[in-house]
């Protein structure tokens, strides 16, 4: 009955760390459940940075220009790096980057769906920007104020990195809008393309996501799926105007009593057949990620090798100091 009331009372306590708007960290008490979904959240999470490298960094090769080589080089090296934030995150909270790892390469860990469709033409890399990396923006930022602390903090730096991907994304996408008729009919094709993926992107409608309620209570997530797609379809109409493309939903339409945008379902049956791992490009994106696994391996080697080599070189020091009392 002890152990209990003490269970009990961690818990209460924990609840109302998070009712305050304070942050949890990696050593106060939390439940099981928090863990695991923190781990599950930051790990998909970190995978999608990781595998989203693949649709843009096939362009790399082939962009127009070396400002927009250079461009697309530094943002999929962004992606990079917000990954390895975020599997550090996951390891504050007890995971092994090695495990995560190796349940993203056999399929046992999900990315987001979004990233298992293709990129056919230059254009699809503005539109990624625009639509893909805003949909996360509009996700991400209230992950600024999630109440787990080294989440939070990683995601305040992703952010501000993801908003700049997607002014680049823009200006892109400006530049060709003002280009010839073939360029104008390209970018709209990739937004025919990627506009209902986007929409996705935030999961599926509250109604059929059960992990939505216990996050919100946890203060993991600020808001719904349903209410994040408003916010990214009330913010994108006005921004495809001014582009001067048009968005493929004949349901889209101002409503000036709820003072948003309505708009119509995205097919949730492709959705859900896209994350089994039946979308256009779920196998291409595992094996591409397994075979760079694989290539890397001596890296990871030479690096292991290395930290022994140093820590051993180290370990030596502190003896010859102990031993002449502290003279090197």
């Amino acid at each position: 009955m002890t152990g209990e009331r003490e269970a009990d009372t961690l818990e209460r306590d924990f609840q109302h760390t998070v009712d305050a708007d304070q942050r949890i960290e990696p050593r106060d008490w939390m439940p099981d459940g928090y863990r695991r979904t923190l781990v599950r959240q930051i790990a998909q999470h970190a995978h999608s940075e990781i595998i989203g490298m693949q649709p843009e960094g096939n362009w790399i090769t082939r962009a127009p220009s070396l400002r927009r080589k250079a461009i697309l080089l530094a943002k999929v090296q962004d992606e990079a790096g917000h990954g390895l934030y975020l599997y550090a995150a996951t390891e504050t909270l007890g995971a092994a980057r090695e495990d995560l790892t190796q349940k993203l390469l056999v399929g046992k860990q999900k990315y987001s769906s979004i990233f298992n469709y293709p990129t056919l033409t230059f254009a699809d890399v503005g539109v990624i920007g625009w639509l893909v990396d805003g949909a996360a923006i509009c996700n991400q930022v209230p992950l600024c104020r999630t109440s787990y602390g080294p989440y939070a903090r990683a995601m305040i730096r992703i952010c501000k990195e993801e908003s700049f991907h997607q002014r680049q994304g823009y200006e892109l996408l400006m530049t060709m809008m003002g280009g010839t008729d073939e360029q104008r009919a390209m970018v709209q094709d990739a937004v025919n393309r990627w506009w209902w993926p986007s929409l996705m992107m935030f999961g599926p409608p509250d109604d059929a996501s059960p992990n939505t309620e216990q996050s919100m209570r946890w203060r993991i997530k600020r808001h719904t799926n349903d209410e994040l797609r408003q916010k990214f379809v009330d913010m994108t109409v006005p921004q495809a105007e001014k582009l001067g493309v048009t968005l493929p939903d004949p349901e889209l339409r101002w409503n000036a009593e709820r003072g948003h945008y309505d708009f119509g379902a995205p097919d949730w049956d492709e959705f859900w057949q896209v994350v089994k791992g039946n979308g256009p490009c779920n196998a291409q994106r595992v094996a591409h990620r397994n075979r760079a696994h694989e290539e890397g391996a001596w890296v990871r080697e030479a690096a292991a090798a290395y930290a022994e080599k140093r820590a051993r070189g180290l370990d030596r020091l502190a003896q010859q100091q102990l031993a002449t009392g502290g003279v090197a």
